[in-house]
């Protein structure tokens, strides 16, 4: 597994950790270097955007696990 994948495994698994019920689409690739993720809950969406770089080191990186963490707590808070 490359790092990349590595890195959305991670990120679906942390979306999942805080609610399962939330459908999650992530691009193939980036777009100027940022993923434009969506997040969905029954008829709510929101669009969040993870830089590629934070994307390659979520798994490795406690900090950057900590920043995203935060950006989809407060994405499905708002959904």
């Amino acid at each position: 597994m490359d790092e990349l994948e590595a890195g959305k495994q991670k990120f679906l698994g942390l979306v999942r950790d805080i609610d399962a019920a939330v459908q999650v689409v992530i691009p193939v690739t980036p777009s100027n270097s940022m993923f434009l993720i969506s997040l969905t809950k029954g008829a709510n969406r929101k669009f969040i955007t993870v830089p590629e770089d934070d994307m390659l080191d979520l798994p490795n990186e406690a900090d950057i696990l900590t920043k995203v963490t935060k950006v989809v707590r407060d994405a499905v808070a708002a959904l």
